[in-house]
């Protein structure tokens, strides 16, 4: 199983999230993302807006947002 970073980068993070097809709807406390799928149904996804995201949070994060953690990790690594 891919091993998701400890502290990761909120900015990385969101390039990756964009790259995956997730869109800013708004910031605040939270950043709130949606992305619009093939099938005309979207995708919520909601993150803290910390500087660092720890493990367990892009954990959340991709069980969230449906997105494997292998996919995550590699679109991670590339960005």
């Amino acid at each position: 199983m891919a091993r998701l970073p400890k502290d990761a980068p909120r900015r990385k993070v969101m390039r990756v999230l964009r790259e995956l097809g997730f869109k800013v709807v708004r910031e605040g406390n939270h950043i709130a993302m949606q992305r619009w799928n093939e099938d005309g149904s979207v995708t919520p996804l909601t993150i803290p807006n910390h500087p660092h995201l720890k493990s367990s949070t892009l954990r959340a994060i991709c069980n969230q947002s449906g997105v494997p953690r292998a996919e995550f990790v590699a679109a991670y690594e590339r960005a």
